[in-house]
């Protein structure tokens, strides 16, 4: 009997603990279930309210008010949760908040976790923080073994000033890593980046690019697919043929390695530099752009590759730079040579050695006409004494036995007749002036001061005189010029040529060339001290050879024919040369052909000025103004010493002769166009 009660005094206990244990807030940890991890098991650690419910045999545990739990360092914060003991799965609803190790915060509105694997799932306004970085999306799952949070249905991610969205994110806690998929946007106040795969570090802000990428900061746009970009320097380098892109100019390269603090950007490996504006390429090995400034250096085989209409130029050196003249913060001096002056200068001075300050550009205003050269050429233009005029040329006493082919003009059998075939020859033309036409052994001087022929009226420019300015910039604010030193070599269809350093400015398009500058046009030689290329609409205008100017055009093997003079000054028509004026002691060397293209003599001779006609690019006739003289010799019995003028040279060998030998392939295609020479049994 005492048995019996001792047993139900112990049931009714135990009864009344349970009944208690409903009543009363949770505040104890609950007992450890048998063979659980305790790493795994959730604990109880507050709440309001604790109900025990039973749904299809399974059983719940449900917690109201102010609920908090703890997995090994993790705590979790709702307003009411359901834990399964059975599947270790607790469901939470209400100011989500997962701390865990008060390095990594979690919140939302729901929260699903599963504590065997120990993943967590959150809905509704969810979001991630590590106190410096903020993950948010509609759904965000956050591993707590793996530290790595993932959203896959849109996120967002906020570092700093930086804004990064994204279809799809993985953000690593250990390493900050953020692996972001389909439609990448990243969006900074100086830049917006944005591609389709990135990696991206919130720590040291480097976005590693994997996939194509616009890079845009408002003025500059690069497009990249391989490599990487600090986003809070600026600092990047990229590979895979990088190209970056403003309003005027792209550059494009195997790697380009860039400073936007600095605006200066390496690119290495092919590159590719066009200026848009300016119609202009610069292909090189290797090249340096400051995007601030607007310039470019270029080195290792630099090419450039100005277009035209019609005629590309093309333009090889050891260095080439490319910069930007302001308006109005450069001092401008009109074109100079040794004929305005009486003390020479070097005309090399007007390049300095400083890449940085830009160079004194000539497009001043003209200046009132008193240049010596205006000066020759209005005395040589003003009626002379005919009384005072002296033979030009003196017929060597044996020219009678001068037999010339029969379809010659004359054959020239003593002097009298000669001089009369002079005077009749140049009845129309201008006192103190000879004419000499190409097909013809006729060389006349003149008494009296008769009208001039159709060709001898045209104007004769001064040389010196600067031509308006036609560069298509000239009401922009920018104006690109161009050096180039050391072994520069140019060509097009029409010139080609060669110095030692070129300048070239957009604002009077001119191409200026030093020291032993040789050009070629027509398949003849042009050369002088310093030489000056105008241009026009992108064509050629004018071309100034300044001082022991000198041209030369082979006739035959060792036969040459030769012009000389201070100055001499071409005018172009089209393409192609259309006539040149000598200025300054004059003197010409100029084999005389018949129709049958059979030598008959050579002409030289001495003036003060000599006009030199050329049609269908071809020599028509010379015409000597000004006190003319000189000397006809039969072709066989000329002085072969005399036979070219003081510092005479033909450097035909250093005439580039394609566009593809300035691009460097020339000797590459030979090699592969030419088979190997196959030896003989004879040949050692």
């Amino acid at each position: 009997m005492i048995l019996k009660t001792q047993q139900l005094v112990k049931c009714g206990l135990i009864l009344a603990g349970l009944f208690l244990g409903r009543l009363f807030p949770a505040t104890a940890q609950e007992v450890q279930p048998a063979g659980k991890d305790s790493n795994n098991v959730i604990h109880i650690i507050q709440s309001d309210k604790l109900n025990v419910l039973t749904k299809d045999s399974v059983q719940l545990n449900r917690f109201i008010g102010n609920a908090i739990f703890r997995q090994g360092n993790t705590l979790f914060y709702c307003d009411s949760a359901l834990i399964n003991r059975a599947s270790n799965i607790l469901d939470a609803y209400g100011h989500i908040h997962i701390n865990q190790a008060d390095s990594i915060h979690i919140y939302g509105e729901y929260l699903h976790y599963e504590g065997n694997t120990r993943m967590a799932t959150l809905r509704d306004n969810a979001r991630l923080t590590d106190g410096k970085v903020t993950l948010t999306g509609p759904e965000l799952q956050y591993d707590m073994n793996a530290r790595i949070g993932t959203y896959v249905k849109g996120g967002k991610l906020v570092n700093g000033s930086s804004v990064l969205t994204s279809q799809e994110g993985y953000y690593y806690a250990d390493t900050k890593d953020v692996y972001f998929n389909y439609n990448v946007l990243l969006v900074d106040p100086e830049y917006t980046l944005s591609t389709d795969t990135l990696l991206y570090n919130t720590q040291t802000k480097i976005a590693t690019i994997v996939a194509p990428t616009t890079i845009n900061d408002g003025k500059t746009v690069m497009y990249a697919t391989s490599g990487e970009y600090n986003t809070e320097t600026g600092q990047g380098n990229f590979d895979s043929r990088p190209t970056i892109e403003d309003s005027t100019a792209t550059i494009t390269a195997d790697r380009i390695t860039m400073d936007k603090r600095t605006g200066l950007a390496y690119a290495t490996g092919n590159m590719v530099y066009r200026d848009t504006a300016q119609h202009m390429t610069l292909l090189s090995n290797y090249g340096t752009v400051n995007q601030t400034e607007k310039t470019i250096l270029a080195t290792q085989h630099p090419l450039m590759i100005l277009e035209r209409e019609k005629d590309t130029l093309y333009l090889a050196a050891d260095t080439l730079f490319s910069g930007v003249l302001k308006k109005d913060s450069f001092s401008v001096a009109p074109v100079r040579t040794s004929a305005d002056n009486e003390e020479t200068t070097d005309s090399t001075s007007i390049v300095p050695d400083s890449l940085r300050k830009p160079l004194h550009d000539s497009t001043a205003a003209p200046l009132a006409d008193t240049s010596a050269f205006a000066k020759k050429l209005k005395n040589a233009l003003a009626p002379g004494d005919s009384s005072k005029l002296i033979p030009a040329m003196v017929v060597p006493k044996d020219s009678a036995l001068i037999t010339l082919k029969p379809n010659a003009i004359g054959v020239l059998r003593d002097t009298a007749k000669a001089m009369a075939i002079l005077r009749d020859s140049t009845r129309a033309l201008k006192a103190d002036s000879i004419v000499l036409s190409k097909d013809s052994a006729v060389i006349g001087l003149k008494s009296k001061a008769l009208a001039l022929t159709k060709d001898s009226l045209r104007p004769q420019a001064p040389a010196l005189a600067l031509e308006t300015d036609t560069s298509a910039t000239k009401d922009t604010s920018e104006i690109r010029y161009i050096r180039a030193w050391h072994h520069v070599r140019i060509y097009s269809d029409s010139l080609q040529g060669v110095a030692d350093s070129i300048y070239y400015s957009s604002k009077d398009s001119i191409f200026r060339f030093y020291r032993n500058p040789v050009l070629w046009a027509n398949e003849t030689q042009l050369s002088g001290d310093t030489i000056f290329l105008y241009t026009k609409n992108q064509k050629a205008d004018k071309l100034l050879l300044d001082q022991n100017a000198l041209l030369v055009k082979e006739s035959d093997p060792q036969l040459y024919n030769q012009i000389k003079g201070n100055q001499i000054t071409g005018y172009f028509a089209g393409q192609a040369l259309d006539w040149m004026h000598v200025d300054g002691n004059a003197e010409s060397i100029y084999y005389v052909r018949d129709d049958d293209s059979a030598y008959v003599s050579v002409n030289r001779t001495l003036s003060g000025i000599i006009n030199i006609y050329f049609r269908e690019g071809q020599l028509h006739h010379i015409s000597f103004i000004k006190d003319p003289e000189g000397t006809m010799y039969p072709f066989t019995q000329r002085p072969l010493d005399q036979m070219q003028l003081e510092n005479f040279h033909w450097d035909i060998r250093r005439k580039p002769k394609s566009k593809y030998e300035l691009m460097g392939t020339v000797g590459e295609a030979k090699i592969k166009e030419e088979p190997p020479v196959q030896k003989t049994e004879d040949e050692f």
